[in-house]
């Protein structure tokens, strides 16, 4: 089954070309580009995964994860931006984004990073990810508490905190993808989140990694 993805941004010619990836990529079909938010919110209907820049007219690809998350909650949101200050890299996970990579990232990586997300998991350009944790670890008060996850879903939980996909967790810790993916909604499911982003606050907050 292929991979639904739309498309909210406003550079004509990057649109244009991540349209064009998709179409030549098996796996993956492109429901719909927009130009902005609103127009997304309008005529957008049911996609597997978002690719959303920050920087756009009106609302920003910021504002609209919490919109389109209601609309759509079970759509997985990727910010795709030239954006790699820590004040957008904060806002875009608290607000609730699945993944955060840039423009210029290969496009064999950016495809990875929408089944990655298709398939619950977060992806982070590895720079972001570690510019992420920082950020949490600086600004997120830690309250330490007793865990209500295992020791297995721990480690899972701080494999995502660092910004590892599924592949690389399963590679890691000898398991397959699909007992990754297990643990991941058993994390999700215990931690009342819907989404890697979530589950990394979530983790910070209660000190749990």
């Amino acid at each position: 089954m292929n991979i639904r993805v739309a498309i909210i941004e406003d550079h004509a010619g990057f649109r244009e070309s991540v349209t064009y990836m998709l179409g030549a990529s098996e796996g993956f079909v492109c429901t719909g580009t927009f130009g902005s938010v609103e127009d997304a919110l309008k005529r957008m209907t049911a996609s597997d995964v978002l690719l959303c820049d920050i920087n756009l007219p009106g609302l920003s690809g910021i504002e609209a994860v919490p919109l389109i998350k209601k609309k759509f909650p079970a759509m997985k949101i990727i910010m795709v931006t030239v954006f790699e200050d820590d004040s957008n890299v904060f806002k875009a996970i608290v607000a609730g984004a699945d993944g955060y990579v840039l423009k210029k990232t290969q496009p064999v990586r950016l495809l990875q990073a929408i089944e990655d997300a298709a398939e619950g998991g977060s992806p982070m350009t590895p720079s972001i990810a570690r510019q992420a944790l920082t950020l949490f670890k600086e600004r997120v008060p830690h309250a330490k508490g007793e865990s209500l996850l295992s020791e297995r879903e721990l480690e899972i939980l701080s494999c995502l905190v660092k910004g590892m996909g599924s592949d690389e967790i399963a590679e890691k810790l000898f398991i397959s993808r699909a007992t990754v993916r297990n643990h991941v909604s058993h994390i999700y499911e215990k931690l009342h989140v819907h989404s890697k982003s979530q589950a990394v606050v979530k983790a910070m907050q209660d000190g749990l990694v």
